[in-house]
């Protein structure tokens, strides 16, 4: 599928879906103002209707939908372009292109309506606030430097978590946020503060350059950290028109074409397996051939400038669909569920509300009395489905932890093969030289540091595949919970009325009337933090990759390292000296040396298995154990909102006469309101979905 956009054109669609979030955030805003006001005007009336829940949740979704913005996180290795392309892409040259990356601070750019840099630590220290100069004044540094403290492992700026750019620009005045990365491929510490935003953001926008066709370190990371993960990523080859440039004749049309052809083969050849999405094929619309130098000096001179033949029209167009179509009708989908399942549930609560008003106090406790029986009911289904979130938790933690112990005892049956590609540059005969000793040493730590991070990840990704499995079959068994628990709620209104539960004229056919906490639970919307569920997890409520890889963390990868390469490297010195001066081939130098490595390393790999056995276990107990939380706590609020709405109406007819003619009209404004602020919401959506299509 091709599309074009211009700068112009996408800034109007993004502003078109901030309108339209907006107006659902006022109805959902008015639904909640209403709910709160019937709540109180209840407790001097016939008592609270007990929805409590819906109004928690309603105003969640609200203030997501009002705050909410778009974020997208730009990746990349060192000299790919990426402040060109940032610069280029909101139209300003606003970050300055010669900023080293090695500052490793991570920038979120956002809408402000004053210029400002407002730096946060990681130590307690509370926020710097600077202009634009003291920012890169104080917190860039030569590159000479930077190397130096790479090579010391010392980060530039250890005490620093992130920093936050505002900037009047009309593209950020439109919920756009964008969070430049610091570069790729530079220190394992960086990668690791790039990636825990990757699941705060909506897409990522992984840049590329032409001149480089997918060196080891881009690979590598796609293939540790991106593929698998069900992420929305878009490749933009930067500077594809230093293609034409690189050629011995410029003007020769089948030079350039051949010269292309063969790039293009590269990259497809390279990026295709992280373009797929359900077995589908989406390469052409997520990869993109731009010039940012070329978008940047046109948009400064003019810009409503036309891009044509940068690449940035059809890269816009793409990610133009995704944000204002693809991801802003998953977001509306979401708040249009939400409003219907309260209007459902305060319609409810008033048919039952209603036929009780003529009811003593006497008759009342025979009725409340008579509907025991299901609640108990309902407590043993919740009883049901924690047993089995906590059998499937203390599966899946054994299984993946054992998985990892018996994961890193073999590491030694591959080390061979596996350690040959990342063994240093350095002349292995270094290692003889006293002088050159220190930087052999260093090399080979590095290059160990990166074999052992690399193997960790690919643990890491099928431990995923594992997680997303069990939580899509939670997902199933919530579904079937959440069916039982509806009939026997039916069961209870139709003892309490006396009257048939009629069908909800306000169920659309792809929404049963489960309850709201089986939503949850099957991942239909998560309200914490304001995310979509992604169709991979199924619990997405709350983050379980986030919980895991916090976990993650907890194992040590450096203390591994550290241990590891302290053990052999003497060994392996020892082995070095004892070729003795004759010894010149390097190839059985290299071999020797993945023999010691390999043989001290197996030393210590039981040691590794037995003692982060327990951190992985427990990191996959959190994610079940966090997901056990919310649910339970839901289906109990639930539970007891249902009971409080029973025990209100009978305290109020214990101590006052009801008036039920006006009762009954308050009631019934009520139900008239909230179903008006659903109809609104539900008529924004519709027509939404007709613009967008």
């Amino acid at each position: 599928m091709n599309y074009t956009v211009e700068a112009d054109s996408f800034i109007n669609d993004l502003s078109k879906v901030a309108q339209v979030r907006s107006d659902v955030a006022d109805c959902l805003e008015k639904i909640a103002q209403t709910l709160e006001k019937a709540e109180t005007e209840g407790k001097e009336k016939s008592g609270k209707l007990g929805l409590e829940a819906q109004l928690e949740d309603i105003n969640g979704v609200s203030k997501n939908l009002r705050t909410g913005v778009f974020r997208l996180l730009v990746l990349g290795d060192m000299k790919r372009g990426k402040s060109t392309f940032l610069n280029a892409l909101i139209g300003e040259n606003l970050l300055p292109s010669d900023v080293n990356p090695c500052t490793a601070i991570l920038t979120v750019l956002r809408y402000g309506a004053q210029k400002k840099v407002t730096v946060y630590f990681n130590d307690g220290k509370s926020p710097e606030e600077l202009d634009f100069q003291d920012f890169k004044h104080k917190y860039t540094i030569d590159p000479a430097e930077a190397k130096q403290l790479e090579e010391n492992k010392k980060p530039a700026f250890p005490n620093i978590d992130y920093a936050v750019v505002e900037y009047p620009l009309p593209l950020l005045e439109q919920g756009i946020e964008i969070v430049d990365s610091p570069g790729l491929n530079d220190t394992e510490a960086r990668n690791e503060l790039s990636l825990g935003y990757i699941n705060n953001c909506h897409a990522i926008l992984f840049v590329l350059r032409a001149s480089q066709p997918c060196t080891l370190g881009e690979r590598r990371y796609l293939e540790n950290y991106i593929k698998g993960r069900g992420l929305s990523v878009f490749f933009l080859i930067n500077a594809w028109d230093q293609v034409r440039e690189g050629l011995i004749d410029p003007d020769d049309v089948e030079e350039l074409q051949e010269a292309e052809g063969k790039l293009r083969r590269v990259f497809k050849a390279n990026l295709s397996d992280y373009c797929q999405v359900d077995g589908h094929d989406i390469y052409d619309e997520r990869v993109f051939e731009i010039s940012a130098i070329k978008a940047l000096r046109r948009r400064l001179k003019n810009s409503s400038a036309s891009l044509e033949a940068t690449g940035f029209p059809e890269f816009m167009g793409a990610l133009n669909t995704f944000l204002t179509k693809e991801r802003a009708i998953a977001q509306l989908r979401q708040a249009r569920t939400l409003a219907r399942q309260t209007c459902n549930h305060t319609r409810e609560a008033i048919e039952r509300r209603i036929p009780l008003l003529d009811q003593d106090v006497n008759q009342l406790k025979q009725r409340i009395s008579s509907v025991e029986p299901e609640f108990t009911k309902l407590s043993q289904i919740r009883d049901q489905f924690q047993q089995e979130i906590r059998s499937t938790r203390d599966i899946q933690a054994k299984a993946i932890a054992d998985s990892f112990s018996s994961y890193v005892l073999s590491l030694g049956d591959t080390f061979e093969t596996d350690f040959l590609r990342y063994q240093p540059e350095l002349n292995l005969f270094d290692f003889l030289n006293q002088g050159k000793r220190e930087a052999f040493n260093a090399a080979l730590q590095k290059a160990f540091e990166q074999y052992i991070t690399d193997k960790f990840a690919a643990w890491t990704l099928s431990a995923e595949k594992e997680l997303n499995a069990a939580f899509a079959q939670l997902s199933i068994s919530a579904a079937s919970y959440g069916a039982s628990y509806s009939k026997v709620t039916d069961q209870i209104t139709e003892k309490l009325t006396g009257q048939k539960v009629k069908i909800n004229a306000n169920t659309a056919p792809e929404d049963d009337n489960s309850p709201i906490w089986t939503k949850w639970a099957m991942g239909l919307f998560s309200l914490a933090r304001g995310n979509i569920a992604g169709v991979a997890m199924a619990g997405a409520g709350f983050d379980w990759k986030n919980i895991l890889f916090n976990y993650a963390a907890a194992i040590g990868i450096g203390y591994v390292v550290t241990g590891v390469t302290g053990v052999f490297l003497g060994p392996l010195g020892l082995a070095l000296i004892g070729m003795g001066v004759g010894f010149v081939q390097a190839d059985q130098a290299r071999q020797q040396l993945v023999k010691t490595a390999k043989k001290e390393l197996v030393k210590y790999l039981p040691q590794v298995a037995n003692e982060q056995w327990l951190p992985v276990h427990e990191g996959v107990k959190e994610c079940f154990d966090a997901y056990e939380r919310e649910v339970i706590k839901r289906i109990n609020d639930d539970i007891d909102a249902r009971k409080a709405e029973l025990d209100n109406l009978l305290k109020q007819k214990g101590a006052f006469e009801i008036n039920r003619y006006t009762e009954l009209n308050r009631l019934k404004d009520l139900e008239t309101e909230i179903n008006s602020q659903w109809q609104n919401i539900e008529a924004v959506y519709r027509n939404f979905l007709a613009s967008a299509a």
